[in-house]
């Protein structure tokens, strides 16, 4: 029974490790890869679901074309192509390449990727996006302050002596990094919680803080605030190693604890509390958690919790870290940060033209001189995932044409007017690398593709064929059909890394080539002043931000005289959108429910799994109520990733808004109201 090494490619911070056999073609079975020291326990649920994934009925097998009456029947590839390549060739003949919109997200990482933008260079350019709806508001902060992100290895944690976990949720989201949470916590150190909700995280926290949602920068600025009136900043590190500590302490000059305890509604005892902790107890690591910057304030936001560690010389240092992304195994990028998130000022070459995802139907829909005619997703689901569902479906049905390259019949697929059946992630080889592990991982084809499911280099391959280019043509961007060539370019990219040997990754995960255990250990900062800045002239001249960081309030507007603060964080049951149509994850979340406290709802007159009405001025959904007492009143919670064809999604209440910094989405700052349903 053959045995293979793996990694989940998912837009996951485990990127686990684990083994897979296969017998008669089939996955029968998965087993712990104790080589990577970050997820030696083995996959998560998710993980798990890999069986029912690869083999699952619901899986597109077919080329499927929607037929006048709205239904999809199944066509040949080559019908299907065809249908493409005279769409594409006239479009480009009559409007030009950029009227169409290539959109990719992250439901599959790897390497094997960038060719999905070498057949638009073919083609002649396109419509891209530029920006992330996950976490560039984060990244961006950070590079303005260290120059770079990347941070302590995931099993440094245990040597922390106080660890705050700022709007991250491990427990459901990060289940691996909960093996050293708990190493550290038998070793004797605090923990804190900073999480509007009372999550499985909160059970095992000293202290839990539940601050207003979108008030944290003001939370930190005057604990920062109280760290320099009492002395408790470490002067020798900052003389050594920051610029700007004058200029940000002048900025904290109205600042109090009074003043954080009465914007974010917590209580004074709590912050004074934290302001001891973080001053006396060291080393010091901070997790913070994507959602918590996908504010519109959330890159000063993730500038001022990071400034916490940097006036306590905590960085560089076992135990001392600023753990939010560690991109030390993306050795392949020619820019250690996502390209996409740069915006059209620095598009060059065929892609001159790209559209925000955070306002991607506005954008969309604006586009002139030409206009957008045709659609083409892959990895990536914006009906559901991107803001403002109603307004993206309108993009998207005003459109000529549309195609979309999937698994399973999401509620984009269900807009395509033909869908093309992907490949899994046991069907073709590839190397991924890590946000939170330093591994570079690789992950062989096990599997022939299912049905007539073929991988996005093979679609693109004959796609091009179709187009007319001659094979001399195509091969300048596009490999031949065959795994064995997807080999060949994956072994051509590891040339540049002697470190790294196709036999070695075949055996497992292989530590990335310049991995530092603790990060920013030589104290060396690629910021323009060569040291760590407090005060960053790029925040203002790029981002039109206080050069320090700063508290500013989320959009008045966002709220819309709407009382409740929509959260949509992550599950354990999902990653976005993916997962939740499996029956091994519906079992434990059978529908979609809307969570608010209980004393919200008993005015409302609502009581446990009524049918309540969930809207604002941008949509509303009927879905049943579940109360929850643990939870800060004022918030309703409502699950990232459902489809709208499960019930509803929280893009129904988002709108297209970018975040401070780095083109992120700002999809928590939206308020609805709740109404028992008529």
């Amino acid at each position: 029974m053959p045995v293979f090494t793996t990694a989940c490619p998912r837009n996951c911070y485990s990127t686990c490790t684990f083994k897979v056999r296969v017998e008669g073609g089939r996955i029968v079975s998965f087993e712990p890869h104790p080589g990577n020291r970050a997820t030696p326990h083995g996959v998560c649920l998710k993980g798990l679901s890999y069986f029912e994934r690869a083999h699952s009925a619901k899986r597109l097998l077919y080329p499927l074309r929607k037929s006048r009456n709205g239904n999809f029947e199944r066509i040949s590839w080559d019908d299907a192509l065809q249908s493409i390549s005279d769409r594409l060739a006239r479009l480009k003949k009559e409007h030009g390449p950029t009227s169409v919109l290539f959109y990719e997200s992250s439901g599959m990482g790897g390497l094997v990727n960038e060719f999905s933008s070498r057949f638009w260079q073919l083609y002649g350019g396109a419509t891209t996006t530029y920006g992330n709806l996950c976490w560039p508001a984060g990244l961006e902060a950070v590079r303005l302050t260290l120059g770079e992100n990347k941070h302590n290895a995931p099993w440094d944690i245990v040597n922390a002596k106080l660890i705050i976990l700022w709007g991250k949720n491990p427990a459901e989201t990060n289940v691996q990094q909960m093996i050293f949470l708990d190493e550290a916590r038998e070793r004797g150190a605090t923990i804190v919680d900073i999480d509007p909700r009372r999550t499985q995280t909160s059970e095992i926290a000293d202290l839990l803080i539940q601050p207003r949602p979108g008030t944290d920068a003001i939370v930190a600025l005057a604990i920062a605030r109280r760290l320099f009136d009492q002395g408790a900043i470490d002067k020798a590190f900052l003389h050594t190693y920051a610029t700007g500590v004058d200029e940000f302490r002048e900025s904290l000059s109205d600042v109090t604890l009074q003043m954080a305890s009465s914007i974010a509604d917590v209580p004074l005892d709590q912050l004074e509390q934290l302001a001891e902790y973080i001053a006396s107890i060291k080393p010091m690591t901070i997790v913070p958690g994507y959602g918590m910057q996908r504010f519109s304030n959330g890159g000063q936001t993730v500038r001022s919790l990071l400034a916490l560690n940097i006036l306590t010389g905590n960085l560089g240092k076992a135990g001392a870290c600023f753990h939010y992304a560690n991109l030390q195994s993306y050795i392949f990028d020619d820019v250690k940060e996502p390209v996409c998130y740069y915006p059209p000022s620095s598009q060059t070459g065929v892609f001159r033209r790209a559209v925000s995802k955070a306002k991607l139907a506005e954008d969309m829909l604006r586009l002139r001189d030409p206009e957008l005619r045709m659609l083409w997703v892959e990895r990536g689901n914006p009906v559901t995932q991107n803001p403002d569902t109603n307004a993206t479906l309108k993009a998207i049905r005003k459109l000529e044409f549309r195609v979309v390259v999937e698994q399973f019949m999401t509620d984009t697929a269900l807009e395509a007017d033909i869908v093309l059946p992907a490949k899994n992630m046991f069907e073709q080889s590839d190397l991924i690398g890590s946000y939170w592990n330093p591994y570079v991982q690789l992950k062989p084809k096990i599997l022939e593709p299912a049905g007539e499911a073929k991988p996005e280099t093979e679609i693109y391959h004959a796609l091009a064929l179709k187009l007319g280019f001659t094979r001399e043509q195509i091969a300048a961007y596009l490999p031949e059909p065959g795994d064995e060539h997807i080999q060949d370019f994956l072994k051509e990219k590891l040339k540049s890394f002697p470190q790294l040997t196709w036999e070695d990754l075949q055996k497992g995960p292989v530590l990335a080539p310049g991995f530092e255990e603790i990060a920013f250990s030589d104290f060396r900062f690629t910021t323009p002043s060569g040291k760590i800045e407090l005060v960053s002239a790029e925040a203002g001249s790029r981002w039109g931000q206080e050069m320090v960081p700063t508290y500013e309030p989320i959009n008045a507007s966002a709220t819309g005289n709407y009382p409740l603060a929509l959260l949509s964080p992550n599950t354990q049951n999902r990653i976005h959108s993916q997962f939740g149509n499996l029956d091994m994850i519906r079992q434990f979340a059978p529908l979609p429910v809307v969570s608010m406290h209980a004393a919200d709802a008993m005015e409302r007159n609502i009581a446990e799994d009524d049918l309540v009405r969930v809207f604002n001025d941008r949509g509303e959904m009927k879905v049943h109520v579940r109360l929850d007492f643990s939870m800060r009143r004022g918030c309703a919670v409502f699950f990232n990733g459902w489809w709208l064809s499960e019930g509803g999604t929280p893009n129904l209440f988002t709108t297209g808004r970018e975040t401070d910094m780095g083109h992120g989405s700002a999809f928590h700052d939206t308020f609805v109201e709740i109404e028992k349903a008529v």
